[in-house]
């Protein structure tokens, strides 16, 4: 069974059709046949991705393992939050192979790199708030966070 999840969220809001369908016709493409797919479209949000797929999934499945599939900037986070929402299961992670290159240019290039401040940020908060386990960030990482912080590239970030 491949859950697809997803509604719309900060990057995706103005997408006519929620993030699960969308990433859906994709794994239908791929070769995944309808009747593996089942999509939760409420989430706005990794935790929520989380959480929601766990309520939709109850009393269908027993999950004891699975695979989280997230952009290549998310997907330490979307593993260390599904380890503290459902510590049940045995989580791995993949991503796309997209290197930086992919996000584009100019103002897409400015914006790439917000989120992934925003979303660097937020391993360590999140944590903090008990949202997902620790991930250690290494020290030139965050000092990186910083500067960049200090140089504007703030938009995401939780104050």
């Amino acid at each position: 069974m491949v859950v697809v999840t997803g509604g719309r969220g900060k990057i995706t809001s103005a997408w006519t059709e929620t993030e699960a369908q969308v990433f859906a016709r994709v794994a239908r493409d791929q070769g995944v046949p309808e009747g593996a797919l089942l999509l939760e479209e409420t989430a706005t949000n990794t935790g929520e991705n989380i959480t929601a797929t766990r309520r939709l999934l109850d009393g269908r499945l027993d999950l004891r393992s699975g695979i989280l599939v997230a952009k290549p900037y998310m997907t330490r986070r979307a593993l260390a939050t599904a380890r503290r929402q459902w510590p049940e299961a045995d989580w791995i992670a993949a991503c796309p192979d997209l290197g930086y290159d992919a996000y584009g240019t100019g103002d897409d290039e400015r914006r790439f790199i917000e989120l992934m401040v925003g979303d660097l940020q937020r391993m360590e908060v999140y944590a903090e708030r008990g949202f997902q386990v620790p991930m250690p960030v290494p020290v030139a990482v965050w000092a990186a966070y910083e500067e960049l912080v200090a140089l504007g590239y703030d938009r995401h970030v939780i104050r």
